[in-house]
Formats: C-alpha cells, sequence, structure tokens
C-alpha cells in the first residue's frame, strides 16, 4: 500500500497548496485504516489491487481530519514532526486541508458504477459521522458531567465509524454480499471502540517509548475521558471530589497532577473498568467475525490484526 500511495503525486502546482499535503501524507503513521480497507477486500477473495483505491481515499481523508483536528487543538506536533499549521501558517492549514478532503473522493473516481454510487454514499456517511464525532468532543471541554452512553457516541462516531467503513468499502469492492458488508462493518465499530478506548487507557498508563504521545496529557487538558467517568461513578465520594478539583487545576508543571489522577484512576477500580472494556468490545468484534461466511484462514488474519491491534497476548 505504502509504494501505492507514495506513486500517487501529492506535489503540484501552486506548491504553497500542495507541498502541506505531500508533507503530511509523508509523515507515515500505523496505516491502520487502509490495511483493513484491503483486508475487507481480501476476506472475500477479490485482489487487493481493487481495494487500492479505496484505501487511498481513507488515507487521504483520515489524514486531512488530523490537519483540522491540529488547528482546532492547536496542537504543535504529529507524529513527532511541526505540525502544517505550525510549519506553514494557519491559513494554509484550512486551505490544504479542504483540499485533501477534495482529493480523498476524487480517488475513488476509478471505480464504475453502481459500485462508485455506493462507495461514495458509505464514504460521505463516514466522513459526516467523523465531524459530528469531533463536535461532540469540542462540547465535552465544556460540559460539567458527560454520562458514559454519550461519551461512547463520541468514540464511535470520531474513531469507529472509520475502522468500521473502511473494512465494509473493502468488502464493498470485492462484490461480498450485504450481509457480509454489514458483519464486516459490525467488527469494524466494535473493533474501533476497543482501540479508542485502550488509546484513552494507555494515554495515563502507556510506556511513553512506544505510546508515541505524551503520557498524561489527557489529565494535562481535564479532558473527560471514559476512565475519568468511570472514577466518578465508581469511586467514594471523597474520590470524587479530589478528582474534580484536580481537574479543575492547570498547573505550569502537571507532572504531580498526573500522578495523583492516576493513583485514584486505579483506586477507584476505573483503570480496571477499562481494562475490563477493551477485553468485552474486543471479544465481541471476533464474535462477529466468527459468523462470517469466509475462509478460516482469512479470519484468522482478521483475528491476529485485532489482536496485534489491541495489544493483546490471546
Amino acid at each position: 500500500f505504502v509504494t501505492y500511495l507514495e506513486s500517487q503525486s501529492f506535489l503540484k502546482e501552486p506548491e504553497n497548496l500542495y507541498a502541506p499535503i505531500a508533507y503530511i501524507m509523508g509523515l507515515g503513521g500505523k496505516r491502520l485504516r487502509p490495511v483493513l480497507a484491503l483486508m475487507g477486500c481480501d476476506a472475500y477473495a477479490a485482489p487487493i489491487q481493487k481495494a487500492m483505491p479505496v484505501a487511498v481515499a481513507i488515507e487521504v481523508f483520515h489524514n486531512f481530519s488530523l490537519v483540522h483536528d491540529d488547528i482546532m487543538d492547536q496542537a504543535p506536533l504529529r507524529r513527532g514532526f511541526e505540525t502544517v499549521h505550525e510549519k506553514w501558517d494557519l491559513n494554509t492549514g484550512i486551505l490544504s486541508g479542504d483540499a485533501m478532503l477534495i482529493m480523498a473522493y476524487q480517488a475513488l473516481e476509478g471505480y464504475e458504477s453502481p459500485v462508485f454510487k455506493s462507495l461514495t454514499k458509505m464514504f460521505s456517511k463516514t466522513a459526516l459521522e467523523v465531524c459530528e464525532g469531533q463536535q461532540l468532543d469540542v462540547d465535552f471541554e465544556t460540559m460539567e458531567t458527560v454520562a458514559e452512553e454519550t461519551y461512547l457516541k463520541m468514540i464511535g462516531l470520531k474513531t469507529a465509524v472509520l475502522v468500521a467503513g473502511a473494512l465494509k468499502m473493502g468488502a464493498m469492492v470485492a462484490g461480498a454480499p450485504q450481509e457480509e458488508q454489514d458483519k464486516m462493518y459490525s467488527f469494524g465499530m466494535l473493533l474501533g471502540l476497543a482501540f479508542q478506548i485502550q488509546d484513552d487507557y494507555l494515554d495515563a498508563f502507556g510506556n511513553p517509548k512506544n505510546f508515541g504521545k505524551t503520557v498524561g496529557g489527557d489529565i494535562t487538558n481535564n479532558k473527560k475521558t471514559l476512565m475519568y467517568i468511570k472514577a466518578l461513578e465508581l469511586g467514594t465520594p471523597a474520590q470524587q471530589k479530589s478528582l474534580k478539583d484536580l481537574f479543575s487545576l492547570q498547573p505550569q508543571d502537571p507532572t504531580h497532577k498526573i500522578s495523583e489522577v492516576k493513583a485514584l484512576f486505579k483506586a477507584t477500580g476505573a483503570a480496571q473498568a477499562m481494562q475490563d472494556s477493551i477485553v468485552s468490545y474486543t471479544d465481541r468484534a471476533f464474535e462477529v467475525l466468527d459468523t462470517m461466511a469466509i475462509e478460516a484462514a482469512k479470519k484468522q488474519l482478521l483475528k491476529d490484526f485485532g489482536v496485534q491491534l489491541m495489544g493483546r497476548s490471546s
């Protein structure tokens, strides 16, 4: 896929529009979503080349969303490098991001109808849901409390739908029956939820070398993650008060705050509840996978990918 992606010409004129696009697309990352599109296609015994344009569309869209997210978050770094709006400026980040959204749709233009129509409908639905998820995430910043159900809806839209959409669009170009496409989507949704809950968990308890982001970032920014919601739900009145007090602070050096919050996450049982939730969503994803009408070897590939993604040993 990387070879195919690099064969796409992102560097065109005017340079100030396209250079930032080539830059963000060249920063690498996990390439998780495009690989899932290829796996969704391969699962139904179609050559993965058929899904390459879908994989590119999804990767360009994903990176477009990161460019604009970084502007909204005023983030200085992405994957250890300067963000587009920092390296260039705000207007460049907005316009280059806009162009990337259009380029994502252009990547699908090689497909014939009726596949083209089905893909663009699916792609538009997914893209709009990602925007809805981002807005909910922004709304949470000013909300006093966030219900667990509302939080799960947000991460479902912001993260899981693109994982699910990638797998389903791969199955669509392979010509899989509708029922199988829907199962592939359900598998992706459950795996995507597990992935995002794990990401929230690792933000507090991950190894900085492996995590790729600053550990404790969500705590520093007073983000109401599922772990925070769980700690308030499970904690004693004294623990709840301590957590709320800590989340009202923004110290210059957050080291002490991070360690205090992490201790509360453990003491309340929230940290363990998160790990249980990750296992539960992953297992439910594998249950859906077991019902799919695909070869055992293809199922095993998808399961291995899920296990590897979740960093689980079973």
